[in-house]
Parts: C-alpha cells; sequence; structure tokens
C-alpha cells in the first residue's frame, strides 16, 4: 500500500484480492473535541480493537497517550496478531480522529504497511459495507518487530530549545481559541495558550465530512507550512490530533521531514510552568541570601549615619550656646 490513505471502495477491493489484509479499530471511547458518533458498538468485519490509551500508551507517564515503549509496542501488536509482514488498515468511528495517530505510531515503530481508512466507519456504513457488533477475539499471536525511528518523536527540552534556535517549525492542531488563549483548555485546571514561535493549524481544517480534503484543498491550505525551509514538529492538545495534520502534509509532500511533540500542549504548559516556579523561588533565595550578606554592612552605615547626625548635632548646639 503506496498511500497513507485508502478509501472505502478500495479497501472493499483489497479484502477480495488479498488475505493478508488486518483491520485495527482504533475508535476512541470518550474525546476532548466534543465529537460525537452513533457506532460506539458497531465495527468493520473482522476488525481488531487497537485500544491507544489502555494499550498502546505508556500508562507510567504524567501525560495522557504518551508513545510507549518499542517493547511495550511490540507485545501489543503481537497480541493483535500483526505481524511482520502485516498489511494493516487503521480507522475510528468518528471519521478521521485517532486512526492517524495509529498509522503514526506504526511508521515511528518501523511498520510502513500502513493505511488509514478515509472518512472511517461512518464512510464505510455510508456506503453500505459489512459490518458487525464489536465483540473480542481469540487471536494466535503475531511475529510483530518494533524499531522506534529516531527524531520521530521531539520531547520538551527539545521544543525548548527550538524556541530559542528556530531551527525547526512548529504546527499546532489545536482549535484557534485554544491556541490564543482565549477559550479554555478541555482538561481541567490546564490553562490555555500556545508555544512561543508555534503557528496554528487546526485539524478541522485539512478535513470535510470526516475525510480529508483533496489534495487540491491541502495543498492550499499547507503551502505555507511546506515551503518553510524547516522540519516540521508537530503538536496539539495531547498528541493524537497533531497526526492528523502530519499525514495531512504527507498526502501533500511526503519528502519532509516531520515529528510530533509527544507531549505536546499538556506537558509544555505543566512543565514550563514548573520550570518559571523554580527560578522564581530560585530567584527568592539569592534575594534572601544577598539580603543577609549585605544586613551586617548595611547596619554599620546606619549606624555611622547615626554617629554623624550626633556629631553634627553637637557642633550646632556648641555654635548656639557661643552665640
Amino acid at each position: 500500500m503506496k498511500t497513507p490513505l485508502i478509501s472505502a471502495k478500495e479497501l472493499q477491493a483489497l479484502l477480495v484480492e488479498e488475505n493478508n489484509i488486518i483491520i485495527l479499530d482504533a475508535s476512541p471511547a470518550t474525546n476532548v473535541s466534543g465529537l460525537s458518533t452513533n457506532l460506539e458498538d458497531l465495527q468493520i468485519k473482522g476488525a481488531r480493537k487497537f485500544n491507544i490509551k489502555a494499550n498502546f500508551s505508556d500508562a507510567s507517564s504524567n501525560f495522557p497517550n504518551t508513545i510507549p515503549s518499542a517493547k511495550q509496542f511490540q507485545e501489543e501488536a503481537r497480541k493483535l496478531g500483526i505481524n511482520k509482514n502485516s498489511k494493516i488498515v487503521v480507522y475510528d468511528n468518528l471519521g478521521i480522529y485517532t486512526s492517524p495517530r495509529v498509522w503514526w505510531l506504526f511508521n515511528t515503530f518501523g511498520h510502513n504497511n500502513v493505511t488509514v481508512l478515509d472518512g472511517g466507519l461512518p464512510e464505510w456504513v455510508a456506503q453500505d459495507l459489512p459490518t458487525e457488533q464489536a465483540a473480542k477475539k481469540r487471536i494466535p499471536l503475531g511475529n510483530f518487530i518494533a524499531h522506534q525511528k529516531e527524531f520521530a518523536v521531539v520531547n520538551f527540552s527539545m521544543v525548548k530549545e527550538n524556541t530559542e534556535s528556530n531551527t525547526a517549525l512548529v504546527v499546532d492542531a489545536r482549535s484557534a481559541g485554544r491556541f490564543n488563549g482565549t477559550e479554555p483548555e478541555p482538561r481541567e485546571d490546564l490553562a490555555s495558550g500556545s508555544i512561543p514561535g508555534s503557528i496554528n493549524l487546526p485539524f478541522t481544517d485539512v478535513l470535510e465530512d470526516g475525510k480529508f480534503k483533496s489534495k487540491e484543498e491541502l495543498e492550499v491550505i499547507l503551502e505555507p507550512i511546506l515551503a518553510e525551509d524547516k522540519p516540521l514538529v508537530f503538536s496539539c492538545g495531547s498528541g493524537l490530533t497533531a497526526c492528523v495534520i502530519l499525514l495531512a502534509s504527507k498526502l501533500v509532500d511526503d519528502t519532509k521531514d516531520t515529528s510530533v511533540y509527544d507531549g505536546s500542549w499538556t506537558e509544555w504548559v505543566q512543565l514550563y510552568e514548573a520550570e518559571l516556579e523554580e527560578e522564581v523561588e530560585l530567584d527568592d533565595d539569592v534575594s534572601l541570601d544577598e539580603v543577609n550578606e549585605t544586613k551586617p554592612a548595611a547596619e554599620e552605615i546606619v549606624q555611622e549615619s547615626i554617629s554623624d547626625n550626633e556629631d553634627f548635632n553637637a557642633e550646632e548646639l556648641d555654635k548656639e550656646e557661643e552665640e
């Protein structure tokens, strides 16, 4: 599969032609973007559940949807019966939402034979193609091997350094209101705003009716970004919809160096604020030390000033008496 995107009709034909296709259902249980579906208990016939939060995220992380280790990804992929030569098609029941994250994960762990179903389950159902009630399946273990690609993921330190070096362009997939700080973040107690130097491209701008816009439309939208002679770092709230606009960029130009800031805004705002608090505390400590160090000298100056005033007053009194 040469393209990262496949239509419902193309997938239907592929299932007839080949028997090495694994369909993964990456539908989320909940989402923070306010999207809804009436297809919760339905899946494409033969699909296997790919649970990002429960199985394909680092549970020890303080931040949501953190990329797992290669070892964890490999073990969980094998449990889904995925082999080294498997051809994977991934979808979700919101059209295009979490499925690009799964596409990106497999690419990041060295498996490029993966594509996203454009329009996801809603488009499949609209085409009146075979579905079934979602249910657990017993699947033989696969032999998938995971090797994480270098530089596919960037961290807080790298993004912070980039705010000064400006060597990469950070593109944020959140809504304009969240990016500009005029709307609240959906996660409780999390401030809205943006990473210094980043630009905004809401993931909804590259979609229409749950599918990616045409290549011609995407070229117009992405031209200012792709024209930059810099690597692209995609960010969002927690690393999910960043992959939507990353995939959109690949539909236009698959040669551009791209990566995902996996912690995204949720990590950035918390770690950045924590660093600022540490700096303030450090400044307070230095100020207190400086006060303590200069206190004796200050007291001496005050005493000298008092003595001078006493001498001055004594001289004035002597003059008055002489007069």
